[in-house]
């Protein structure tokens, strides 16, 4: 910033990120009544080649609505609101949830059960085959959403609680007007395309430790389009209050910090190395004991 000032003017809210996002939202309840009458082996291929990536784009939309930049920080609570909305279409509760870890994430990154991001110990121990590893990847969404409960316990909020009634009323309703398809539909593709799916190869890339010394890592392919920028990692933990919209602005600005950092190419890559790798795997993770974690 010292060098580079005009990087601060990229900070704020996007204000192109509502209408996208209603889009999808949108997108996804037509393609719900569009289902009802499928058979299932249809249900669960659309579910996996359109309606999951979808979930999946709608996930990071929420991690970047996380960090305010939807209405901007003097309107927090239009920006919680708004990722219950962006929620909607994911099928199960989760924006509420996410904002109340993810913060801990960015403030105390690899911090042991602080960031539970971090695999836990029998993951690493357990998942350390080809197979055994490939199996993790497609259990990822199982262990995303219970791992905080076991590492990082808190208190539920009003706001998960809200979450939770108008997911579930959504829901009802779905299955009211369309039947149990389109719920299928919308849940099958969450869980699916959030485990063994090219979109999610930004997991592993983000934090795992592919080169020794290095802990974040950025990618700048084509499913940038899809993820809202999410691939434009260091750039965002650097500056997270810059929407995903403007990061790649930030990599040109400040080209000599990023373009000498190592990158990933491709996320299909990440997943088969992270496989067929036998030095990576779950314990590829920096942990570090934050002074929080020490004076608890």
């Amino acid at each position: 910033l010292a060098k580079y000032p005009e990087i601060k003017t990229l900070m704020g809210p996007d204000p192109h990120l509502k209408w996208i996002v209603s889009g999808m939202v949108f997108m996804q309840f037509l393609a719900c009544y569009l289902v009802k009458d499928l058979s299932w082996k249809w249900i669960f291929f659309w579910a996996y080649a359109f309606g999951g990536c979808i979930n999946h784009s709608l996930t990071l939309a929420i991690h970047d609505i996380s960090h305010n930049v939807a209405f901007g920080n003097k309107q927090a609570k239009w920006n919680r609101w708004f990722a219950v909305f962006a929620n909607l279409p994911i099928g199960i509760p989760y924006s509420a949830s996410f904002k109340k870890y993810h913060i801990d994430h960015h403030r105390y990154l690899g911090g042991d059960s602080l960031d539970v991001d971090i695999p836990t110990d029998f993951e690493g121990w357990f998942f350390c085959t080809p197979l055994r590893k490939l199996l993790w990847l497609f259990l990822q969404p199982l262990f995303y959403s219970l791992r905080p409960l076991y590492v990082n316990p808190k208190a539920v909020t009003r706001m998960e609680i809200f979450n939770a009634l108008i997911q579930f009323s959504i829901d009802l309703v779905i299955y009211y007007l369309w039947g149990l398809k389109p719920i299928i539909y919308l849940i099958a593709g969450t869980i699916l395309c959030m485990g063994l799916h090219p979109i999610s190869g930004h997991f592993i890339a983000e934090h795992y430790m592919f080169l020794k010394g290095y802990e974040t890592y950025s990618y700048y392919g084509p499913l940038n389009w899809l993820t809202f920028n999410v691939g434009y990692h260091m750039e965002h933990h650097d500056f997270p209050s810059i929407p995903g919209c403007r990061l790649p602005m930030v990599k040109k600005i400040a080209a000599e910090y990023y373009d000498n950092l190592p990158h990933h190419q491709s996320w299909i890559r990440v997943l088969w190395d992270f496989v067929f790798d036998d030095t990576i795997g779950p314990y590829s993770r920096v942990k570090r004991l934050c002074k929080l974690a020490k004076e608890s």
